[in-house]
């Protein structure tokens, strides 16, 4: 039985795309244990993945470099695991599998960390998606030699989460949410920045036309996305607001997975919540702004992306550097409402 250890990423996104790269090690090593150590935040994500054996605690804030406590608990691992992925790119993030003495350790090339890593991937550019980076750690380095290998991103797995019925219906009673009618769930946030936020005038015309549908609409996002969906409620006709459910710092992530899986449709920016939409079976439509779809993109069953075409476009930076922010202003409501439509 081999037993593996990942060091899985600190962002809600990067952390369900990393499902592919266990998808890929299960149906190579049916039999293999597949702990995943990650940060708090993101550990509920790991206990709904059917291919994580455990998740393990990452007991360090995002930055933190704490050089003898990763010695400290990486020793505490030796001679418990074969062979370890270390997903994210930082020298620090390699310490724990170097100091537990891991026989093969395995990742990209990153921050200078040659002597931390002994199976090290140098050829990332050869594949243009993220989860095709993560599946093609789980292959030998000399069959990785770019996407046509892969077989390209329809041939990949894709990351889906279990539902439980029953914490479904938990979290339906306790914020007292009626199905009856069709759900519209938007995610209006990003973590990243302004650059990926579609202004919230534009989310609320597509509440209000999914309400005058016969829909209601469910808006989800941390404690810090707050403020965006109350100005979003603030937009839509005052009649229309009974049927606006604002749960923004109120779910739990894993209570935000659950009744994301209730939506038939979400309208989100490219952050942390498409891909858990997506993967918890909805249908996906993705604004995208200053970033791109060629590297993320929603891996929804059924998915549209919108995005506008502007020379500038995408630059991925986290706030406009020409400080007008077309991309978004200028991608108008009724494109996401026809990706909608064309969705249902």
């Amino acid at each position: 039985m081999k037993r593996i250890l990942v060091i899985g990423p600190s962002w809600v996104g990067d952390m369900v795309m990393s499902q592919t790269l266990y998808t890929t090690i299960k149906q190579q090593h049916p039999d293999a244990l597949i702990d995943v150590m990650a940060p708090a935040w993101c550990r509920p994500i790991l206990e709904r993945m059917p291919e994580v054996n455990q998740a393990l605690a990452l007991p360090f804030g995002h930055g933190d470099f704490q050089f003898m406590a990763r010695r400290k608990l990486g020793k505490s691992l030796r001679d418990q695991y074969e062979q370890a992925f270390i997903l994210p790119n930082s020298a620090k993030s390699a310490l724990i599998p170097w100091f537990a003495d891991i026989p093969v350790r395995t990742g990209w090339k990153g921050e200078m960390r040659y002597a931390l890593l002994n199976d090290i991937r140098l050829n990332k550019k050869a594949f243009q998606f993220m989860i095709e980076r993560y599946v093609a750690l789980a292959h030998p380095k000399a069959e990785m030699t770019g996407s046509a290998v892969l077989g390209g991103l329809q041939a990949l797995p894709k990351p889906k989460l279990h539902i439980e019925p029953q914490a479904q219906q938990a979290a339906l009673d306790k914020f007292e949410l009626s199905t009856l009618r069709p759900i519209v769930g938007l995610c209006p946030g990003a973590e990243f920045g302004p650059a990926k936020q579609w202004p919230t005038e534009h989310y609320a015309k597509v509440a209000e036309s999914q309400i005058e549908q016969g829909a209601q609409v469910w808006l989800f996002g941390s404690a810090k996305d707050r403020d965006t969906t109350q100005q979003i409620i603030e937009h839509i006709p005052q009649p229309l607001r009974e049927h606006v459910v604002d749960l923004a710092g109120e779910t739990s992530l894993i209570e935000a997975v659950d009744l994301l899986a209730c939506c038939q449709t979400v309208v989100s920016n490219d952050s942390g919540l498409m891909h858990v939409a997506s993967a918890a079976g909805c249908n996906v439509v993705g604004v995208y702004g200053s970033t791109s779809d060629h590297y993320t993109p929603p891996l929804a069953k059924n998915s549209k992306v919108v995005h506008t075409d502007i020379e500038c476009r995408p630059c991925f930076k986290r706030e406009c550097p020409y400080d007008h922010l077309k991309c978004l202003k200028e991608l108008p409501p009724k494109q996401v409402l026809q990706a909608i439509q064309e969705l249902q």
